[in-house]
């Protein structure tokens, strides 16, 4: 397997990290880190309790990027820099939550006192610092902005605003909760198991794609906007599988000019100058893994992972095993990339270097309102998961499946939280007022995955997507990203086929 770009540098908080995610290797994978608050944590300002017994297992913190909408361009790189640093922040407080549970089961204030507290001062200077950029150039600063520098404790067992539940009733059971190991209940690994250390995932995160009831649906956000009506043609591009081994845990669209700012691993197919600091001018001087040497757009998704105790090329390093996410990584056995049409309508063109992302890496903490995670089995994929992984039977394969957003403002390649440029179409399929319908870009990825055990609330050999460590590798932060750097020719052939009713290539 292919190697970072870039040799990253460890800090100490992330050599905890990976201490931690050491100690926890054996046995062909991960060992148990189930974890247990011993008195009550109160957060004044969500007023929820954390009761004794339960699980403190992560990290919850208000997205300061989602809330900074309308940031002057003379302030996004000073800007950028800072949210890559909160997240930072948030990786390292992690870090010391999953390596002093001893401490915290003999102290009801541990987390708050020693974790949170810092965690919160930190974010606050940070916060401080977005906003002296923000006013340098002119710009307004959010009211307000510094009352999202706290943070609380989080159980392990859902999303944030409770919306972990997606395909309850329909999943077999398998949906338990906090429950103590060994319980039956999913929510941890016994001593000695092979699966879901501190960065999970347990066993309450996977489901038989069996006993799923057939026309369960993903998550609203992935609709698909085409239909038989309106513009019904496509185009396929064919990119490979990253057959180059280009991987980074860069993300050139939300950290530019950040060095591991996804802290996670990335697979990359089409453009082959992907990192942090390649510039739009890079990106279209570049080689293209496509077929067709004009789309040289960058399509990049996290990493799917089989937790079995392999030490991958990035063990050691940032993104990878120094932030929990270890084991083998699996690349797809086929990535298959298409652009469909609009069912009210025809599409434009999209601008060059118009930049999408779809779906939520924080979803887990952020709760549901930018998540867009759909998880199959091949011959299973009327059976669409949100926030589980499918075990597939003997000769099914798993399924990732992105349905990017379709309709466009019109105007910006970008946005300051780098997705009010572009919405997904209404239920009617219809855009917004003020925005275009545009080709939308559909991603399905298949993997040979070996099928995890699951017995008496424990996992066995699980994968995983890559992800934020405070996420816990659940599956609803699964997540897809896409820059176009199609030239203008290939562009409008992907139009005219589309609007045409052809099937192209």
């Amino acid at each position: 397997m292919g190697r970072n770009t870039r040799k990253r540098r460890m800090p100490l908080a992330t050599k905890v990290m990976a201490g931690t995610a050491a100690l926890a290797l054996g046995g062909g994978g991960l060992v148990w880190a189930n974890f247990y608050a011993s008195a009550h944590e109160s957060d004044r300002g969500q007023h929820r309790t954390l009761a004794a017994g339960a699980q403190v297992a992560t990290i919850q913190c208000p997205d300061i990027g989602q809330r900074l909408r309308d940031v002057p361009r003379g302030a996004r790189a000073g800007v950028d820099r800072e949210l890559a640093q909160l997240d930072k922040q948030i990786t390292e407080a992690y870090a010391r939550l999953a390596s002093t549970r001893g401490a915290q089961q003999g102290d009801a204030g541990f987390v708050q006192n020693s974790i949170l507290g810092p965690l919160k001062s930190k974010r606050s200077a940070a916060l401080d610092r977005i906003g002296t950029d923000i006013r340098r150039v002119g710009g307004q600063v959010p009211r307000g902005l510094g009352r999202f520098a706290g943070c609380r404790g989080m159980g392990a067992d859902q999303p944030a605003d409770g919306g972990g539940g997606q395909n309850g009733g329909q999943n077999g059971g398998q949906n338990g909760g906090s429950q103590p190991p060994g319980d039956g209940g999913g929510g941890g690994q016994a001593p000695g198991g092979d699966g879901g250390a501190a960065a999970g995932p347990v066993a309450a995160d996977f489901v038989d794609i069996t006993t799923v009831r057939p026309g369960s649906g993903a998550l609203p956000n992935g609709l698909a906007a085409n239909g038989d009506s309106g513009s019904t043609g496509s185009f396929t591009t064919v990119c490979g599988v990253n057959e180059n081994n280009l991987f980074n845990s860069d993300n050139i669209i939300v950290a530019p000019g950040v060095d591991n700012g996804a802290h996670h691993t990335h697979d990359y197919v089409g453009n082959q100058d992907n990192n942090a600091f390649s510039s739009d001018e890079d990106l279209a001087n570049a080689e293209t893994s496509c077929q067709n040497q004009g789309d040289v757009s960058t399509y990049y998704w996290p990493v799917l992972r089989l937790q079995d105790g392999t030490e991958e090329f990035d063990a050691g390093d940032l993104g990878g095993g120094a932030e929990g996410n270890i084991g083998k990584i699996l690349k797809a056995d086929r990535a298959e990339i298409r652009f469909v049409g609009n069912k009210r309508g025809d599409v434009v063109a999209m601008p060059k270097f118009l930049r999408i992302i779809t779906g939520d890496a924080k979803a887990f903490t952020n709760g549901l309102a930018n998540a867009n995670t759909a998880w199959s089995c091949t011959g299973f994929e009327d059976r669409q998961l949100t926030d589980k992984y499918p075990i597939c039977p003997d000769g099914s394969q798993v399924v990732r499946t992105a349905n990017f957003q379709s309709c466009w403002d019109g105007q910006n390649a970008d946005s300051a939280n780098h997705r009010d440029h572009v919405a997904f179409v209404r239920d009617d399929g219809t855009c917004a007022d003020g925005f275009q319908a545009i080709p939308q870009l559909q991603v399905r990825l298949v993997y040979d995955v070996p099928a995890p055990t699951v017995r008496k609330g424990q996992v066995r050999d699980p994968y995983a997507v890559d992800g934020f460590p405070e996420q816990l590798h659940k599956p609803i932060t699964d997540h897809n990203d896409f820059i176009n750097v199609m030239d203008e020719e290939l562009m409008n052939t992907v139009v005219e086929c589309i609007n045409s009713g052809e099937d192209c290539e």
